[in-house]
């Protein structure tokens, strides 16, 4: 029999950065990536409070362009990229034929026929083999340009103090889920206003040799101002916290984006598209399940796997579950009968052996102040 040898794990520009500060590293979609540096509850108190860096260049990048680039991207991802200006971007998804989710995505739309698409990181060469089947009719180029990005991401109320000094580029001016060009740190880079924390910041896109020297300048720039480095624990953390789903744990290719609450990701107004007919007529007959926010009401953490109970019967798992640094409470998701979603009703997880109970609660679970 042959052996089975696993690939070995993929590093970003800032791999020995990360082992230099101390980084606890495990591995994460293939990739050797921190968990931590001091700690998820100081890390994830540094984003809510001041701000944090993260290395998201595990991330992959898949741009589109040519003569029919818009009308590809139609095809195969659920939003209107149609809405889209040059310059702004949108949460979308790709989704199978029956509308459930084979990744989620930021669209980019970086010329009126180019568009930058960002996925996952485990699933970057299996996005753009769903895509490079769907778009070989179109006049288009798809490309996996994951090579020639890292990806920082500047997290928090003090994220744009802390960036101003190093970019001429007017940061207050670019608009939420808007992205712009210019130099950071004497680094050619684009700047975007969006993140996966619930704060204000932007992610930031360069060249794979200028990372080191940009997490330095922004280390340096945000040292008093209270900016630390953050590791994947404190992203999820935040990320739960804001209520934003995560491919693998709240959305896969189990769940369709209306009972995952991401109808407003899909453009149900534009032509067809891969899941069109699944989602309509799922809206149009009704959803039998959705996902939902909760929160412990006795003491307990309810994480990922755990079941569910709606009276003796069991109704499901926790997708995602943890105890929150900020909130300071148990908090997680999970998918239940409709009839059971509307805020205050209770069920019963299953907690290390012993029923524990839990209410639905609105999403998102925190808000950044001022935030619409």
């Amino acid at each position: 029999m042959d052996q089975v040898i696993d690939a070995p794990l993929k590093k970003t520009p800032l791999n020995a950065r990360h082992r230099a500060l101390g980084g606890k590293m495990v591995p994460f979609g293939g990739w050797d990536m921190p968990v931590e540096y001091s700690g998820i509850t100081a890390e994830h108190t540094a984003v809510r409070e001041r701000a944090g860096l993260f290395d998201v260049s595990h991330m992959g990048q898949i741009e589109i362009a040519g003569k029919d680039a818009l009308a590809a991207l139609q095809t195969i991802a659920c939003n209107d990229a149609s809405k889209l200006q040059v310059g702004q971007a949108q949460l979308s998804g790709l989704l199978t034929p029956s509308g459930t989710f084979v990744d989620d995505l930021l669209v980019y739309r970086l010329a009126n026929q180019h568009f930058l698409l960002v996925v996952n990181a485990s699933h970057i060469a299996h996005d753009y083999a769903h895509m490079a089947e769907r778009v070989a009719s179109f006049d288009t180029a798809l490309v996996d340009a994951s090579s020639r990005y890292a990806l920082l991401a500047v997290q928090g109320p003090r994220a744009i103090e802390i960036l101003q000094p190093l970019t001429a580029v007017d940061l207050e001016s670019v608009k939420y889920y808007w992205f712009t060009h210019g130099e950071v740190a004497n680094v050619r880079a684009t700047m975007s206003r969006t993140g996966y924390t619930g704060e204000d910041g932007f992610e930031i896109f360069v060249p794979p040799q200028s990372a080191d020297r940009l997490w330095q300048a922004i280390t340096e720039a945000g040292r008093d101002a209270g900016l630390i480095p953050c590791g994947l624990g404190a992203r999820d953390t935040l990320r739960l916290e804001a209520g934003m789903r995560l491919h693998g744990n709240d959305i896969d290719e189990t769940t369709t984006a209306l009972e995952a609450g991401l109808g407003w990701i899909v453009g149900w107004n534009k032509g067809d598209f891969v899941g069109a007919e699944a989602l309509r007529k799922q809206k149009a007959d009704g959803i039998t399940r959705k996902l939902v926010g909760f929160e412990v009401r006795e003491r307990g953490i309810a994480r990922q796997g755990y079941d569910v109970y709606i009276g003796d019967a069991r109704a499901g798992q926790v997708t995602s579950g943890t105890q929150t640094p900020h909130l300071k409470k148990a908090i997680g998701m999970a998918y239940l009968p409709t009839a059971h979603t509307a805020a205050g009703s209770e069920f019963d997880i299953d907690i290390r052996g012993r029923r524990t109970r839990a209410a639905v609660v609105p999403m998102p679970f925190y808000k950044r102040p001022g935030h619409p």
